[in-house]
């Protein structure tokens, strides 16, 4: 800290930023996993893969897909990055396989044929970053805050409180079902309360208590779209 006080920095501004996991082994995404006012009780764990080769840095561009979408989506998330091996875990030793946490962006295509294929692994679909904080540093990561603005527009406000499966049982959950290793990624999930539709020339900003600067991404369509908002 004190090196890191007396050093001179460089601005995020001034860098190309590589995603905080480069290129996860697997990129696990809890699918909802908030308790919302349409869905106030518990529901059926559900979860999917999204290509780790979607994963985009800080400052980097969204490119939507041509595909005929009703309308995308950018849902902001605590990640999980996972530090050691993990299988059949129980909830009460998960967090020993935290290694840190990030800021991460599920992009959402909807209204597509063939389910969360088409709907979530497209080129640059996976914006993380610019950090990664280690787990150590967050004593509580039960109850951040998390935030999105597009263009300096507040759309989301929540709390991890509202989880409906916290990160112990959640990763209890998913390495009952399939291996994690050092690198994984495991995204928490999304309050779908205020998403709205993102579009061409949108600047996209989420911003996670502890996790350092806020991760800012842009938004491009060649096909030039918009929809109502």
């Amino acid at each position: 800290a004190a090196a890191s006080a007396s050093a001179t920095g460089v601005s995020l501004d001034d860098v190309t930023c590589r995603p905080s996991v480069p290129r996860p082994g697997q990129l696990v995404c809890l699918a909802g996993n908030y308790l919302e006012p349409a869905k106030p009780e518990r529901g059926l764990f559900n979860a999917f893969l999204k290509s780790p080769n979607a994963a985009l840095g800080h400052g980097g561009t969204v490119v939507l897909p041509s595909a005929e979408a009703s309308v995308f989506h950018f849902e902001p998330e605590l990640a999980i990055v996972i530090g050691k091996p993990a299988s059949y875990l129980a909830a009460e030793n998960a967090m020993d396989h935290v290694f840190g946490y990030t800021q991460f962006i599920d992009v959402s295509a909807r209204g597509l044929p063939g389910g969360f294929f088409l709907g979530k692994s497209w080129h640059t679909f996976a914006p993380l970053g610019p950090v990664l904080v280690t787990r150590d540093e967050i004593p509580n990561s039960n109850d951040l805050n998390v935030r999105l603005w597009v263009n300096d527009q507040k759309k989301h406000d929540i709390t991890t409180a509202d989880m409906d499966r916290h990160i112990p049982e959640l990763l209890a959950e998913v390495t009952n079902v399939l291996p994690l290793q050092p690198g994984d990624v495991v995204a928490t999930g999304t309050h779908h309360f205020g998403l709205e539709p993102v579009q061409d020339g949108d600047t996209i900003r989420l911003q996670i208590d502890q996790l350092g600067p806020a991760l800012v991404v842009n938004c491009s369509d060649p096909s030039g779209r918009s929809w109502d908002r």
